[in-house]
């Protein structure tokens, strides 16, 4: 899905029917807080954001979805009339990944989008990571497990995307501590425990690849280990 955020209802139609025309999916927006409304519900693979907007600019929009965790790496095309340089600079410098300049045609405006795409996908493939049936997707902080999303707390999914990353090394409860915790953390060892024991549950039966190494601490293996 790509999202168009366009307050001028003709530029908006034109790039939305292009999109579609062109085989993807995509809704438009005329005003940031539909934008933002529609982002509680999903996460579009890009956006095409107009600077000049009603209620706030588009960078001011850029710079939310920069901060949001779960927005974060969305790619964004910033599309405006300005054709200065220091508005495309500040653009990219605010998190833009590309920049297109109205008037455009649509050819371009498709190449664009499907460069982007195409290197947003390269990148993605590193944020997702598989070992049997848990699959742990970084970029859009989501978990599943034999294809099932899992919910977890932030400290569940920062503990088995850490056991993801050494599957198969035994890691101490007081690594697992630093490194997960923090060293600021001033609890015990038994904080460790106490969520590994939750993830296993929440994970079902692949909760079954995280192994107790007894006096040590823990590791995840999968089932040909």
């Amino acid at each position: 899905m790509i999202h168009v955020v366009e307050d001028d209802a003709g530029v908006r139609e034109l790039e939305l029917y292009a999109l579609r025309q062109a085989g993807f999916e995509a809704e438009g927006f005329a005003e940031p807080s539909a934008f933002r409304q529609a982002l509680r519900k999903t996460i579009p693979q890009l956006v095409l954001l107009d600077v000049m907007l009603p209620e706030e600019d588009g960078v001011s929009l850029l710079r939310f979805i920069r901060r949001e965790a779960h927005l974060h790496k969305v790619p964004v095309i910033l599309v405006t009339a300005r054709d200065a340089e220091v508005d495309k600079v500040r653009g990219l410098d605010e998190g833009a990944d590309d920049y297109l300049t109205k008037p455009f045609g649509v050819m371009e405006l498709l190449a664009r989008v499907r460069a982007l795409l195409r290197r947003s996908s390269d990148v993605a493939a590193e944020d997702i990571i598989r070992l049997d049936s848990i699959e742990l997707d970084r970029a859009r902080h989501r978990v599943f497990a034999d294809g099932v999303p899992v919910i977890l707390t932030n400290m569940e999914f920062q503990l088995l995307d850490y056991l993801l990353t050494h599957a198969g090394t035994v890691i101490t409860r007081e690594k697992l501590l630093d490194r997960v915790w923090g060293t600021v953390y001033a609890g015990d060892t038994r904080t460790v425990d106490v969520h590994i024991r939750s993830l296993r549950q929440k994970l079902g039966s692949s909760g079954s690849h995280i192994i107790t190494v007894r006096g040590l601490g823990y590791k995840l293996e999968d089932d040909h280990a």
